[in-house]
């Protein structure tokens, strides 16, 4: 007789991105490490979680070991959203084991712990902190060994109640034996880290029994909202980014870009779905092209997002952008954190899309995106960037990002970042100099999958936007940096002419 798999019960968090990284809950019933060094958060977790879960038919236990009273470390934990008053001594109660250990015999210590616990019945139980034990131990002149075997069994006695528990401490070492690691069930270890003048902070779960865990390094910020994970966008495979098609035609749906001329050198227009990344140096028009992109889709009746990194999303970029965002038409994503990392600004853009179901998106620029990163971020940012498009492309929105490029005219590039290959279409503007003037001109170097102009057109800027002009003609090796007039002969090497000159015979005389 086959005998079918237990159903574990996964309870929710309450962490926002949390229950994403555990892969979907706490398992019910599980005893649990929140680990950390002072200052990473630990605290705020545990009380985030049990103010999320905790009611009167599911009440929690909460032993603080603290040489403070519970209600001191409280007054700070109302400063957070999720604190909620009415919950205190019902379906909350706090106990306070700071008389039992100033006695010094943590047996009593233990024995008083199991018999709250007996005599509350609670569904969750956390005991903070692992710390204060251990320095009490030691602090009476006890071996080290005698401290580890305390705890060891305050984890077995945790792990063997019908509730999920959690043991909070500071002074674990990651590859430090320590029993402790064994018995438990769920090992969450909080770090912070600071560079410059920004401090990260990250997640990792670095054990979860009978679950698929997201594994890794995650971004993790705190706020007056608590705890907030920021869980990485998964890679989509290539067959679900194929742009969405129209009923009726195989061709996908073409949109208007806003700049008159462009959309006949895309063939038509930009292919939904596509990613578009501008590339050319400051002053060519990027940020220009983006804002009437999104511009022209609120005329079309869709909504946008835009993250701006270098000039914000104010009436400095047009009074119609400005309208739009005051009517909540186009939303605004937030970049102006120290501690920035792309996975945060992925999940912002995946839910003001979302939220307003936008059907365009602006990254303007990608330069400035590296740059507003906390430093730690940007060593693996072509990585990420590789998520962010992959996680942009499979909500069905259309991407349009630029990115500063340098005219170096002995390196034809465009991308910085060795990325240009992750998006779907590439417009390249640069500078060239025409009759000692310097001109603007763009090309579509790529669309794929679909025909466009390979011509280089010259374009301006003027307070009305961003115009294309004729394509270029009577010129070749524009993109050289040193143009040539078709029309014009090009004069011969000085060494033809000396050679010419050497050899040449003289007339003879009749």
């Amino acid at each position: 007789m086959k005998v079918g798999r237990p159903n574990i019960k996964l309870l929710p968090t309450g962490v926002p991105g949390l229950d994403t990284v555990l892969g979907g809950g706490l398992p019910e019933y599980s005893f649990n490490l929140l680990a950390g060094s002072p200052g990473s958060g630990k605290t705020t977790l545990a009380h985030q979680i049990m103010f999320a879960s905790a009611t009167v038919d599911t009440p929690a236990l909460y032993f603080t070991a603290l040489g403070e009273p519970p209600l001191k470390m409280l007054r700070y934990q109302q400063q957070f959203e999720f604190f909620d008053l009415d919950k205190l001594n019902t379906a909350i109660r706090f106990c306070s084991l700071a008389d039992k250990m100033a006695a010094g015999d943590l047996n009593q210590v233990l024995a008083h712990i199991a018999a709250e616990v007996e005599a509350q019945n609670p569904r969750m139980v956390f005991v903070d902190s692992f710390s204060a034990f251990v320095l009490s131990e030691l602090s009476g002149h006890q071996d080290v060994l005698g401290a580890q075997l305390f705890v060891q069994s305050l984890g077995v006695l945790m792990a063997s109640w019908q509730a999920t528990t959690f043991l909070v401490g500071e002074h674990f070492r990651e590859h430090e034996p320590n029993p402790v690691f064994t018995i438990c069930d769920g090992l969450i270890w909080l770090r912070q880290s600071s560079q410059g003048n920004s401090i990260v902070r990250k997640m990792e779960v670095m054990k979860m029994r009978g679950q698929a865990t997201l594994p890794g390094l995650h971004t993790f910020q705190i706020s007056g909202k608590g705890l907030k994970v920021f869980a990485p966008q998964p890679m989509q495979p290539a067959a679900d980014l194929r742009p969405h098609l129209s009923a009726d035609t195989a061709v996908p749906e073409r949109l208007k870009s806003g700049v008159e001329g462009l959309d006949d050198m895309l063939g038509g227009g930009l292919p939904r779905g596509y990613s578009l990344l501008v590339a050319g140096p400051s002053g060519s028009g990027k940020s220009i092209m983006a804002t009437a992109f999104l511009n022209e889709g609120a005329s079309q009746g869709e909504t946008g997002v835009i993250a701006a990194f270098e000039q914000r999303a104010t009436a400095a970029r047009g009074a119609r952008l400005a309208g739009l965002i005051h009517e909540g038409r186009v939303a605004v994503v937030d970049t102006r954190s120290l501690s920035l990392s792309v996975d945060e600004i992925a999940q912002q853009l995946i839910q003001e899309i979302q939220r307003l179901d936008a059907r365009r998106v602006v990254i303007d620029s990608l330069s400035g995106f590296e740059l507003a990163l906390a430093p730690t971020f940007r060593s693996d940012f072509r990585e990420s960037l590789a998520r962010l498009v992959s996680a942009l492309a499979s909500t069905g929105a259309t991407v349009l990002m630029t990115s500063e490029l340098e005219d170096r005219y002995q390196d034809l590039r465009f991308s910085p970042y060795g990325t240009a290959f992750l998006t779907d279409a590439i417009i390249v503007q640069r500078y060239v100099e025409l009759e000692s003037r310097l001109e603007r001109v763009m090309a579509v170097v790529k669309l794929r999958a679909s025909a466009h102009s390979k011509e280089l057109r010259l374009f301006h800027i003027d307070d009305q936007g961003l115009h294309i002009g004729e394509p270029v003609s009577g010129h070749e090796a524009l993109l050289s940096g040193r143009p040539r007039d078709t029309h014009r002969p090009e004069p011969p090497h000085p060494a033809v002419q000396e050679s010419g000159a050497a050899g040449a015979k003289p007339r003879a005389h009749g």
